[in-house]
């Protein structure tokens, strides 16, 4: 089943956190855990204070996350 709000999104471009948080529904605490253990992409920096993820990134997660089985993944968890 595809994302409701996937569609709502452009294909290029770039995302702030509070847009992405919106469309995967995780604590920024919780996100950056995942950014840092490599289990979710890193940003782009886009200045000094700014950073952001690709489109195509979020998507390709999104879709990840909707079908870990498929893709071979696992559960999510921030353990080791």
């Amino acid at each position: 089943m595809k994302h409701e709000k996937l569609s709502t999104l452009p294909t290029t471009g770039f995302l702030r956190l509070p847009e992405v948080l919106k469309l995967i529904p995780l604590s920024k605490t919780t996100f950056w855990q995942y950014v840092n253990k490599g289990k979710f992409p890193k940003p782009i920096k886009l200045g000094v204070r700014a950073s952001a993820w690709r489109v195509e990134d979020v998507r390709r997660l999104i879709e990840e996350l909707s079908n870990p089985t498929e893709q071979g993944g696992e559960a999510l968890s921030c353990k080791e």
